[in-house]
Order: C-alpha cells, then sequence, then structure tokens
C-alpha cells in the first residue's frame, strides 16, 4: 500500500492542483517512481489511497501497468492518519503480510530483504530503520535485541563520537493481527496509537536496520535537491514543450510542462510549475513558481511558505 492522501502543506503551492506523490520526479510521477521500486522487489499487487486532488494520482498512475504493477485505487473521505488509512483498506488485503509505504520516498533499500526477516518471525510488524548520523530532524526509534521498544524526540546535537540514533524510514511490513489494534474509521498514528496496544497485549515490532540510499522529498527545498542530485542530465530537468530562450540562463532548476523563459531571464535554484511564462529580464533565485490564476482565492495551507503575486505569476521564495 502507497500512502497518498497527504496534502503536501510544506510543498504549496506546488501541490495546489495535485497532490504529493503526482508531484513529477525524473520524468514520472513521484509515486510512479515508488511503484517502479516496490516492483522490483516483487510487489505487485499496490493499493493507493487517495483524498486531496484525488484525480492527480489516476490521471498520473493510471491501471499502473506501465510501472511494472497493478495498481488499486481507495478513497479517504476524511484523512484517518496512517493506521486509519491502513484500517479502511482492510478488505483489500489478504491473510497474509502486506507492506506500507510513504508516497514521498526515493530510496534503493532492499525490501526483499526486510519482506523475508519479518515473514521468518512471530512480529506483528518489522519498521525499516536506518541510522541518522547527520542527527536530520527525525524521530529517534529506540531498539533492543532487534526489536523496536518505543519512540524518542528529535535528536539532540551531540559529539560527533557518539553513536548515531536510528530513524524510521516510513516503510514497514505488518502481519493481519495488526488489524485487531486499529479502531475503524478513527484517525490514529501507528506509533502513538497502534504499537502501544500491541506492546500492552505482548507483541513485538522487528527493528530491520538497512543500508542504502534513503530520501523524503516533503518540502520544497528537498524536492529540488533531490531532484537535481538524481537527474542524469538537463533534460530530465524540463517538462514536455518547455521554451528556453537562447539568452536565457537556467540553472540548477526543475522545469514542469510548457513553461516558457524569456529572453534574458536568470532562473537559478527555482522550480517552475506547468505554464508558467518568465518574462525576458526577470530574475528568479531560489523560488518555487506557479501561475497566478491557479492559486488566486485560494487559502495558504498553514504550513506553507508565504509568496507573493508577480503579475501572471504567483513566487515563493524557500531559499535565502
Amino acid at each position: 500500500m502507497i500512502l497518498a492522501a497527504g496534502y503536501g502543506t510544506r510543498l504549496w503551492p506546488l501541490t495546489e492542483d495535485r497532490t504529493k506523490p503526482a508531484l513529477p520526479f525524473l520524468g514520472r510521477p513521484l509515486c510512479g517512481y515508488v511503484a517502479e521500486y516496490l516492483a522490483r522487489h516483487g510487489c505487485r499487487d499496490v493499493l493507493v489511497n487517495l483524498h486531496h486532488q484525488p484525480e492527480s494520482v489516476r490521471e498520473s498512475l493510471g491501471d499502473g501497468s506501465r510501472f511494472g504493477v497493478h495498481l488499486e485505487y481507495i478513497m479517504e473521505p476524511e484523512i484517518l492518519g496512517t493506521s486509519g488509512a491502513v484500517i479502511n483498506a482492510r478488505d483489500f488485503f489478504d491473510d497474509e503480510p502486506f507492506l506500507v509505504i510513504n508516497g514521498k520516498i526515493i530510496t534503493d533499500i532492499d525490501l526483499s530483504t526486510a519482506i523475508d526477516a519479518h515473514k521468518n518471525s512471530d512480529a506483528i510488524a518489522t519498521l525499516i530503520l536506518q541510522t541518522n548520523p547527520k542527527r536530520q530532524r527525525f524521530s529517534e526509534v529506540l531498539t533492543a535485541n532487534g526489536l523496536v521498544t518505543g519512540f524518542g524526540g528529535m535528536p539532540k546535537p551531540v559529539d560527533a563520537s557518539a553513536t548515531a540514533p536510528l530513524m524510521f524510514t516510513g516503510i514497514q511490513v505488518f502481519s493481519p493481527r495488526i488489524f485487531q489494534y486499529i479502531t475503524p474509521g478513527v484517525f490514529s498514528h501507528s506509533v502513538t496509537d497502534v504499537f502501544p496496544r500491541a506492546w500492552a497485549a505482548g507483541e513485538t515490532i522487528n527493528a530491520h536496520v538497512a543500508e542504502g540510499t534513503w530520501f523524503e522529498l516533503s518540502t520544497i527545498e528537498r524536492y529540488l535537491a533531490i531532484s537535481l542530485a538524481l537527474s542524469p542530465n538537463d533534460d530530465a530537468r524540463r517538462g514536455e514543450g518547455c521554451v528556453i530562450d537562447k539568452d536565457a540562463g537556467v540553472t540548477n532548476s526543475i522545469l514542469w510542462d510548457n513553461v516558457v523563459v524569456g529572453a534574458g531571464a536568470v532562473v537559478e535554484h527555482c522550480v517552475i510549475g506547468d505554464g508558467v511564462i518568465v518574462p525576458a529580464g526577470t530574475v528568479w533565485r531560489g523560488n518555487a513558481v506557479v501561475r497566478s490564476d491557479l492559486v488566486r482565492g485560494k487559502e495558504v495551507p498553514e504550513k506553507a511558505l508565504p509568496g507573493a503575486y508577480d503579475g501572471a505569476n504567483f513566487v515563493t521564495p524557500f531559499r535565502q
């Protein structure tokens, strides 16, 4: 199951007309990248939960065949949290282990090994973890003897010689017994609501610490940085129908479809949305830009960065 129901508020205004997993990423929707990853590890039947801008996901993914999977969709009329989403989809799962992954993740972690480890245990869940040597702002996962024992706060800066904390990657394998600890139709998260109940009943949760690269694209800055880092060439950074004047400069930027960049314009470290016309002589550095008509009159999400109208465009600075 790919979790794709979130609003993506920290990526606004890029998520005004699409949900986060439908954002373009290396020539495909982000959720399509996740689907291909699952297919490489034998996960062919995939469910996607929908809420915000659901058609943007349906249109970009279709039946999943071009990504090597068979996709089905389930609507979530009300956001139910990670566990609420899983119990809402109970009828789609057989009585065998199943995997849940966040739809905003880019990784090459070996899923097959984690799935096998779960199947060879009696744990109710297996959480795929990684070390967090840079102590980024991801909650610490507490472990002992190969099992998850609890969850801490954000890592504190300490001496570099200290043991790096563990963090949760947003990928987990569940046994069907997990449904016993989730209340249907109620907002709930695994970490705060479900796992404590399971522990109280004597259940165990495996801690599978994995190697490999892992990124999550929850902010505009991360979306741009990771897209640039993984783009094989400039062509992968430009969508279809883009026109860039020969006297314009476009560097370290992602252009979606049908972007027009005028003469003498400078675009650096930017994400430019569909159909944006960059006027001649414009200088944009560190901005996310969408058409004004896309967001005019819309409510700005609470966690979104502030932006301003600039003629036919809406410009949101995201880096100093």
